[in-house]
């Protein structure tokens, strides 16, 4: 397993369309290289999230794992805006928004995200470029 400890992990549905869109909007604007990214469905991320006592299979969100504490839903999303180059770091302003409220929009997008972007048969397959950023 690659050495985590001075990144944070993104882990995503990594059959989700607008997932892997996700990833790949993060990984061209990470240019501090904070993030590492991790399929839901990956053995990795089954182990690491064990250890965080989270089982994957129950899982239907985005999660970061920072400074060895784990986010979910909208406050992960909001997190990583913040350390994105460009003027998406004002987004945290919403985490001033109570996390259940966050949490309402995020849940109707989370449950109807393959209805509206699609769903892959697999996992994506990270470019050359990329796959350093991956956790496989």
């Amino acid at each position: 397993m690659k050495k985590i400890e001075d990144k944070s992990v993104i882990f995503f549905d990594g059959v989700c369309n607008l997932c892997n869109n996700s990833v790949i909007f993060i990984i061209k604007r990470d240019s501090k290289n904070h993030f590492l990214f991790a399929p839901l469905q990956s053995e990795e991320s089954k182990k690491l999230l064990q250890h965080y006592k989270y089982t994957v299979s129950e899982l239907n969100t985005i999660l970061l794992l920072e400074n060895n504490k784990i986010f979910t839903k909208s406050s992960a999303a909001l997190r990583i805006a913040r350390k994105l180059k460009g003027l998406w770091f004002l987004m945290a302003i919403f985490l001033i928004i109570p996390k259940p409220i966050r949490d309402l929009v995020y849940d109707f997008i989370a449950k109807n995200r393959y209805k509206w972007f699609g769903k892959k048969e697999s996992c994506m397959i990270p470019t050359p470029e990329t796959k350093a950023k991956f956790l496989f």
